[in-house]
């Protein structure tokens, strides 16, 4: 998930266009990477844990209404999403009037993170052998459509590619996904991307939203430039990111709960210490940020410190359940993905995973009544219907 992004698409931009900054960039990078390979080392020399390995039985089987639950929650994610872009939530023209957010896009909030959360559970429900792969990935089609929806909604891009890279990276992870299918679909959008930039701009146009004509489709992408600017200042920088109290008040309180707070972005703090306004943010990408603001030392204790909660959701005692693989790709949408904004997004982990308490309750609580009608051993083979019968069942219970 750390080096992926990377090797793959912003690294050989710098060195295809000769970044004067790209030993900056590897340095930064191969500093992240220590942080993670230390602690991955580390867990795969402790003995008694055997690693987590992808595949059918990789996950607690015995939550039998997974699948459902995976369906509902990925309808509710786009109809919400939808429904909130529609009144303005998170839309460039809303962003760049300022208008507050209306009473509707307060209540779709209340669905924020479900559509990672969706993931999750279609992943859960594969692993767990009670959806097929093609099943899953058809409703992984459906969230992605939901996404493609909301782009022509907002006149955003942003969000839609960083939920692909998400989609990829926990789909390739898990193995829902294979590697060569990650990589056609990785052509596909650079090769598409030029037209989908023409398209993204002629909406704004349309929304009366001016647009950069000096600005192509490759300035773009050319991510590497825009991490490479964290190098031209001193670190740590202090912008006035948030503190204990706004991780508490903005992550495990829903806006419905306390709609008179301002907003909370990090990229319009850094934006308006780079000289320019609060209508707009900026962000050097998740790694530059992490510099940005805790510094050389920061890095590799910021991914060390990640990497381990990923490792113990996956390693923990037992096969991991819908609710830790649910946080783990919570980790994988947030703190670890290439595109987040450091810090909002270990707030967002704290939104997410408190928008998801519900439904993951509701799982853990069926589940419980299920085994309580029927025998010990009953429940978790009832729940393998899409397994062999002369498979045993899986241990984890």
């Amino acid at each position: 998930m750390v080096l992926a992004p990377y090797a793959l698409l912003i690294v050989p931009l710098s060195v295809l266009y000769a970044n004067p900054d790209t030993a900056f960039l590897l340095r930064l990078l191969g500093t992240a990477l220590i942080g993670t390979l230390v602690v991955e080392t580390a867990a795969h020399l402790v003995r008694g844990r055997p690693r987590w390995r992808p595949g059918i039985g990789a996950v607690n089987a015995s939550y039998r209404h997974v699948y459902l639950a995976a369906r509902v929650v990925a309808v509710v994610s786009v109809v919400a999403a939808v429904a909130g872009a529609q009144a303005g939530h998170g839309t460039i023209f809303a962003q760049v009037t300022a208008e507050a957010s209306s009473p509707i896009a307060r209540f779709t909030s209340l669905a924020a993170g479900w559509s990672y959360l969706a993931l999750a559970l279609l992943i859960a429900s594969f692993l767990g052998g009670h959806a097929t792969r093609w099943r899953a990935l058809c409703w992984v089609g459906f969230l992605v459509a939901g996404q493609v929806v909301t782009v022509g909604l907002t006149g955003i891009t942003s969000p839609a590619f960083g939920y692909l890279s998400f989609v990829a990276g926990a789909g390739a992870v898990c193995g829902l996904l294979r590697a060569r299918e990650v990589i056609v679909v990785g052509v596909v959008l650079l090769v598409a991307w030029p037209t989908l930039f023409a398209l993204r701009n002629e909406m704004r146009m349309e929304g009366g939203v001016s647009v950069a004509a000096d600005i192509s489709a490759v300035d773009r992408l050319r991510l590497d430039l825009q991490l490479a600017e964290a190098a031209r200042h001193d670190v740590p920088v202090d912008v006035g990111q948030p503190g204990i109290t706004e991780y508490a008040r903005y992550g495990l309180v829903p806006r419905l709960l306390d709609p008179d707070r301002p907003p909370l972005s990090t990229g319009t703090q850094i934006n308006l210490y780079l000289g320019g306004s609060a209508t707009s943010a900026y962000s050097f990408l998740a790694l530059g940020n992490v510099y940005f603001l805790d510094g050389w030392l920061g890095v590799p204790l910021y991914y060390a410190g990640w990497t381990l909660v990923a490792i113990l959701l996956l390693r923990a005692k037992g096969s991991p359940g819908p609710a830790r693989l649910s946080l783990f790709c919570f980790v994988l949408a947030g703190p670890l993905l290439w595109s987040s904004s450091h810090p909002d997004s270990m707030i967002g982990f704290l939104q997410h995973t408190v928008a998801a308490l519900p439904v993951l309750l509701l799982l853990r609580y069926t589940r419980g009544r299920a085994r309580g009608r029927h025998a010990a051993e009953a429940g978790p083979r009832r729940s393998l219907g899409l397994l062999k019968p002369a498979e045993p069942c899986f241990n984890g219970r």
